[in-house]
């Protein structure tokens, strides 16, 4: 595809990726297909191609408005597209450009503003969110049932681990999981303890910044990213094996840092080390059973009864930006669960971050399609890998929703 780029788009720091990432796209087409947006509204325009060609215009001189906006909104940036592309376009990157320069020529309404910078002020507030989510879980028969579906509820705590091993790897507690799934990373350090790994959690109440980017505050989202890797860098200097986080969402943000920041002289080398450094829990634990030719002991840790028939829904995060396939299913299967089938199982709940509190109508849709699609094999469990994942499909599912470490470790 040529370009014809705006002296401002030329001459910006973004120049070069703008040019590459536009030039590489076909306009083939198959990103379509594999669009849950466009499979929903069968609109050009809110699909990959469609939106690269907005941008595309945009970059070379056409004003930004409104139904612009509106558009690149509709992208869950579940990266699906890139998965099924044959050209290798790096969509989600030329998004993110296209959607900051958009956000700064055509400001949000004072009202949009204030929901975005309310959205994330709660999600990162630490006790507030954490109390508020406590109070609701005491008080749920009073909510009305949309808001009651949408609060977890409370499960008995995993016992916290308190031997210390030589090996040792941080972990990301993340901002909203502490709070809506406490017994993730629990049941995580309980799993590596037995392989022979402790976990460093430092201050527990910081985001990856992705919360930041899914609601338009590239900036603040940058400011989170930095204070994450300050916390760490100390630990990261003491030798930590790995740097590992549960909630696949955070995990792509932070795979990101590496690029994030590769232009700015004070976190250039710290962000690439984070993102080298980082791992996803699954890795980890595969990695480890496998070296460690880690068997099952069925005469301990055996629950009275355990779901046997496990459908894995794979977050988009997961499969699509982090490239993980088959790893928590081969996992599953080691731990003796039998996974079932997935219809579909490449589109998006609708989670999405904050996607599913600005475009509820999208994602109440794509929530009840993946319900569906994940229950065809009569599962008696369904597990994923992101805590947004594992909220989204748990309202008004048929069938409980965990992580997939609370199976795992059940029988490990």
């Amino acid at each position: 595809m040529q370009t014809n780029l705006t002296q401002r788009f030329k001459e910006g720091k973004s120049a070069e990726a703008i040019e590459s990432i536009l030039r590489s796209c076909v306009h083939c087409g198959f990103c379509n297909a594999t669009c849950p947006t466009y499979q929903l509204l069968g609109d050009e325009l809110d699909g990959p191609r469609g939106r690269i060609y907005q941008m595309k215009q945009y970059f070379e001189g056409a004003p930004a408005n409104r139904e612009m906006q509106l558009h690149l909104d509709r992208c869950l940036t579940c990266r699906s597209c890139e998965t099924t592309c044959p050209s290798g376009v790096n969509y989600s990157r030329l998004l993110e450009i296209g959607r900051e320069a958009i956000e700064d020529d055509l400001p949000r309404s004072v009202t949009q503003r204030s929901l975005r910078w309310g959205i994330t002020w709660f999600l990162n507030s630490g006790w507030i969110f954490k109390s508020s989510i406590q109070i609701a879980q005491k008080c749920r028969w009073l909510l009305p049932n949309k808001l009651r579906v949408s609060i977890p509820q409370e499960k008995p705590n995993i016992a916290k681990v308190m031997v210390q091993h030589e090996r040792k790897v941080l972990m990301l507690s993340g901002c909203v999981q502490p709070a809506l799934a406490p017994n993730t990373n629990a049941a995580a350090k309980q799993l590596l303890h037995r392989l022979g790994l402790s976990v460093i959690e430092v201050d527990q109440n910081n985001c990856c910044g992705a919360v930041g980017m899914h609601t338009s505050q590239i900036e603040q989202g940058k400011a989170q990213a930095r204070r994450l890797i300050d916390v760490w860098w100390p630990e990261v200097g003491k030798g930590v094996e790995a740097i590992i986080f549960t909630a696949t969402g955070c995990g792509a943000s932070i795979k990101d840092y590496g690029d994030i920041f590769k232009d700015e002289a004070d976190y250039a080398e710290k962000g690439q080390t984070i993102s080298e450094l980082a791992l996803d829990l699954s890795e980890l634990v595969a990695k480890e059973m496998d070296n460690q030719k880690f068997t099952i002991d069925r005469s301990i840790n055996q629950p009275t009864v355990i779901p046997k028939r496990v459908a894995f829904h794979s977050p988009c995060s997961m499969q699509h930006a982090l490239g993980l396939r088959n790893v928590v299913e081969k996992i599953l299967t080691s731990a003796g669960y039998q996974v079932c089938q997935v219809a579909d199982s490449h589109l998006c709940c609708g989670s999405a971050g904050t996607y599913s509190i600005l475009q509820p109508e999208i994602s109440k849709q794509l929530q009840k399609n993946k319900q569906s699609a994940l229950t065809v094999d009569s599962p008696e469990v369904i597990a994923t890998a992101n805590i947004g994942c594992q909220l989204q499909i748990g309202q008004g599912a048929s069938v409980p929703v965990v992580h997939w470490i609370e199976l795992v470790n059940d029988v490990l």
